[in-house]
């Protein structure tokens, strides 16, 4: 009996080590953002907080900087929306616990009742701490018109 559980251990260790690769990183990274990106839209106070490190900055496209506080603040706005929207030319580069997720938006929404529309280029810094990837920082820059 001895035997076969020191024959069986080595396997059940194998079966529960998860293999952490470039490509299951990405993906995580990839649907941790496209939830986030529906979080903001649905105005869900939890799940945008919940991918935000506490530190978040967000450099706007006029170069203000807004602070994670003012970032929420103005998402949950009950003058402001957002119409669902889709991330373009999307890619993640991943350097050890940092995490560069970039492509390109165009939204639209209401702020006060006007209408709005917006073409740009983004970057999202996220940093994994203590095994959690979440966003530190963004950046946007207005397209060209």
């Amino acid at each position: 009996m001895k035997s076969l559980a020191l024959s069986v251990l080595p396997f059940l260790t194998a079966c529960a080590v998860t293999v952490v690769t470039p490509e299951s990183e990405s993906r995580l990274l990839a649907a941790q953002a496209d939830a986030w990106d529906k979080a903001i839209v649905a105005k869900d106070r939890a799940g945008i907080v919940a991918n935000m490190w506490p530190d978040f900055r967000q450099i706007r496209g006029g170069g203000h900087v807004a602070s994670h506080d003012e970032f929420v603040k103005d998402v949950l706005d009950p003058a402001f929306s957002m119409d669902p929207y889709v991330v373009e030319d999307f890619e993640i580069r991943l350097f050890g616990d940092t995490a560069l997720l970039y492509g390109r938006i165009r939204m639209s929404g209401k702020d006060g009742g006007d209408r709005w529309n917006a073409h740009f280029r983004y970057i999202d810094t996220y940093v994994r701490r203590d095994g959690q990837w979440k966003v530190v920082s963004v950046q946007v820059t207005p397209m060209a018109k």
